[in-house]
């Protein structure tokens, strides 16, 4: 079978944000080249195919692969985040079978707010927030418990996301407000920090999905916050990084490996996710607090993904051939 593994390109000057984010921005190459190794190795053709600044190119690019299935990991458009969904909606118009979640869940998971109120909405637990639009209004904030943590609002990877996020007063909030407007140039998530246990719960599945082994993320002492930042996710050589470890699967009683895997699994088929995903959850005095749905994770060979799915029984090709032939079903149906 051909498959096209469709990945975004990255920009020489980021549209916004720090230096540093080029890392997360470029991991898509990365997945792409797994994804592609995998392929081969399952006895597939792949051909990469990388969108660009042009989606003309991008496109006559697609097409002369004559690919029977695309393997989409583009998340966004030549540094736009935000345009995700767009390229989801350009592929399901090409009319080639396609991988991963479509294009409104991609849209709808990407925007922080936008999913928080899904989740209130139907009885889910999420930390409680507000989001901040221009200057930001303490008044606005009194019904929330300090401490509490700033994020921007359709960011994913961590970006913006540093020690100085978590904040407990009204002038270190200012401050991360404003940095997070002026850098990101965006829409700011203000919610109440939980301190409790947080697991990372990657699901697989269409129809009938289905969560994979939980995975702990273990905080060291030594750190501030327990935060998974941007330096501990992709920045090897620090202190965060080494500091934030992962236990897959963890010690969990039979009760708190229920409440997350449900909590999990019902925000996944409410958002509308498809072939996988990962919920970010903390759990404190035995209520999962959904932090983050992911709807396109990273899903390279060392990723908390395919971690997961070892866990399970699967190796790294037995993963992408079950995604895969999920795509290729619903072509069929």
């Amino acid at each position: 079978m051909n498959v096209a593994v469709c990945f975004n390109q990255v920009p020489p000057k980021l549209v916004r944000g720090e230096a540093a984010d080029r890392t997360s921005e470029e991991g898509a190459e990365h997945q792409a080249h797994a994804v592609a190794a995998a392929l081969e190795e399952l006895g597939h053709k792949a051909r990469l195919v990388p969108l660009g600044a042009s989606l003309t190119a991008f496109v006559n690019d697609l097409q002369e692969t004559s690919a029977d299935l695309v393997f989409n990991l583009c998340e966004g458009f030549w540094g736009e985040s935000r345009m995700e969904m767009n390229v989801a909606a350009l592929l399901e118009m090409i009319g080639i079978p396609c991988t991963g979640s479509p294009p409104l869940c991609l849209g709808v998971t990407q925007n922080k707010t936008l999913t928080k109120a899904l989740l209130i909405q139907h009885g889910l637990p999420t930390p409680k927030s507000i989001t901040v639009r221009g200057e930001y209004l303490f008044a606005r904030a009194q019904n929330l418990s300090w401490p509490l943590i700033v994020k921007p609002a359709t960011e994913d990877a961590s970006l913006g996301i540093a020690p100085e996020s978590v904040v407990t007063d009204e002038k270190s909030l200012q401050e991360r407000v404003r940095y997070v407007h002026n850098h990101y140039q965006q829409a700011v998530l203000v919610e109440e920090y939980i301190d409790g246990r947080e697991f990372n719960v990657s699901v697989l599945g269409d129809r009938k999905p289905r969560v994979l082994p939980l995975a702990e993320i273990r905080f060291d002492p030594s750190l501030p916050w327990k935060l998974v930042t941007y330096a501990g996710k992709w920045h090897e050589n620090s202190a965060e990084f080494t500091g934030t470890q992962v236990v897959c699967p963890p010690q969990v009683s039979v009760r708190e490996d229920f409440l997350v895997r449900d909590v999990a699994l019902r925000a996944y088929k409410l958002l509308g996710c498809r072939d996988y995903a990962r919920v970010d959850i903390r759990l404190r005095e035995g209520v999962p607090y959904i932090l983050e749905i992911n709807a396109n994770p990273d899903i390279s060979a060392d990723a908390g993904l395919a971690r997961s799915a070892r866990a399970s029984g699967l190796d790294y090709p037995q993963l992408i051939e079950r995604i895969i032939r999920m795509a290729l079903k619903r072509k069929e149906n």
